[in-house]
């Protein structure tokens, strides 16, 4: 039997990348899997490829960011499946771009769909799982979560604030039989870091003070290419996060993330920033 056979999970932002690969491999260990995302097409295709395996699945066209648009999530779940067994807060986009310069609106909306959505749908779908004393949240994060880097704090501190959200929320719901998971990926091949380019042309394309940062961080993102992991590699965490009966509160993939927090963890913390700068190649003299 399926180690999941028969549990119900939503995945948010799961038309592609991360989300995709989670729904398709958690389908394949026999959950019955509610998607959800903005894009009707792509979500049709994800819903396809799931059936045509034999899959059970629901998609839910919507915005996370949306209220109205989570409630009927959660209700259209209850009303297919009856039950809530585990959320997987994946939905997320990168910001990039110098503090100085980025619109405070933009870091708004930055917050509203890394954070302040993942916590409102938490809210939604927590009663059901506690009145059944049983459930798993798995928020996933980023190795960005607790490395901040140039011109990348303010999505890193979306991260940031979903890591100590999830740490307060495992206490509160242990009792009740719910865990939260955080898991943290590194550098993946996927959409994300096209629409963080997209997000920060403005910055990129423009004459700014931090022009000759983006060009060398640009130049170590080419370089971190050939460390990329894959989106299975996160969806296997999140399969161990909701098949484990004790789950770690955290897990990092692929070798690059778990060993840029081992070096946070034990390095000098000036010297680890000088490594960080290093690595991105911001800070270089051009």
């Amino acid at each position: 039997m399926p180690p999941l056979n028969g549990q119900v999970v939503i995945v948010t932002g799961a038309s592609a990348g991360i989300g995709e690969a989670v729904a398709l491999m958690l389908a394949r260990f026999g959950a019955s899997v509610v998607i959800t995302a903005r894009r009707r097409d792509r979500l049709e295709q994800v819903l396809s490829r799931i059936e045509s395996d034999g899959g059970r699945t629901l998609a839910v066209v919507g915005d996370v960011t949306s209220d109205p648009d989570r409630r009927i999530l959660v209700e259209e779940t209850l009303r297919e499946f009856g039950r809530i067994d585990a959320l997987v807060n994946n939905a997320g986009y990168g910001q990039r771009g110098p503090i100085e310069l980025v619109p405070v609106e933009d870091i708004r909306r930055n917050f509203e769909t890394n954070l302040f959505s993942l916590i409102a749908l938490s809210q939604l779908v927590i009663p059901v799982m506690r009145e059944r004393r049983y459930g798993r949240i798995v928020n996933i994060s980023s190795v960005a979560g607790r490395i901040a880097r140039p011109l990348s704090s303010v999505y890193d501190s979306t991260k940031h604030a979903l890591e100590a959200i999830s740490d307060g929320m495992r206490g509160e719901l242990a009792g009740f039989g719910i865990r939260v998971v955080i898991i943290e990926p590194g550098f993946i091949m996927t959409e994300f870091s096209g629409v963080a380019d997209d997000g920060a042309r403005d910055f990129t394309q423009t004459d700014n003070p931090y022009r000759q940062f983006f060009d060398a961080a640009g130049r170590g993102l080419q370089r971190m290419r050939a460390l990329a992991g894959k989106p299975d590699d996160i969806a296997e965490l999140v399969v161990k996060a909701l098949t484990k009966e004790h789950p770690r509160a955290r897990y990092a993939a692929p070798f690059h993330a778990k060993l840029a927090l081992a070096l946070k963890r034990w390095l000098p913390s000036g010297l680890f920033e000088t490594v960080l700068k290093r690595g991105s190649g911001v800070g270089r003299k051009s």
